[in-house]
């Protein structure tokens, strides 16, 4: 699994014209699985960004988690994050879990943000086509893989 996060001091996604989720701060994460991914995978993902301390404390050091700021989560499903861009420039998305699989496990992912963590998570609609918007704070952009964790 993958999770590209994003600290961001608001984020909403849309979906046909309509807000389907929004934040104020927290984090913005994009998430993509590959096959052969399980719960294992997901609740490490899920471990880490809970704990991930990238907000400032009163010394101004990157020192604070989500839930020492009362930071929330919007939760993208991101299918993408698999593109495979090494022959041609058209991408492959071979690496990508089909959606029997992805959907459950992304599903499972917030729940463990949810229900472990006690964090706010929104998100957007599996396989919609969606609109994300929102304000990297920093920038501050993190790259989370199972693969090199």
């Amino acid at each position: 699994m993958r999770v590209v996060l994003q600290r961001c001091s608001r984020a909403e996604v849309r979906i046909g014209g309509q807000v389907a989720g929004e934040i104020g701060q927290g984090f913005m994460l994009l998430v993509g699985v590959t096959d052969g991914d399980t719960t294992a995978e997901a609740d490490l993902l899920a471990r880490k960004v809970a704990q991930m301390r990238v907000f400032e404390d009163a010394d101004g050091k990157m020192n604070l988690a989500l839930k020492d700021v009362g930071g929330a989560v919007l939760s993208i499903s991101q299918f993408t994050l698999y593109a495979d861009c090494k022959k041609g420039n058209r991408p492959s998305f071979v690496r990508a879990a089909r959606p029997e699989l992805a959907e459950p496990l992304y599903d499972y992912f917030n729940n463990v943000l949810r229900t472990q963590y006690g964090l706010q998570v929104e998100t957007g609609r599996f396989g919609a086509d969606m609109q994300v918007d929102f304000i990297n704070d920093g920038p501050v952009t993190i790259i989370l893989d199972t693969d090199q964790l």
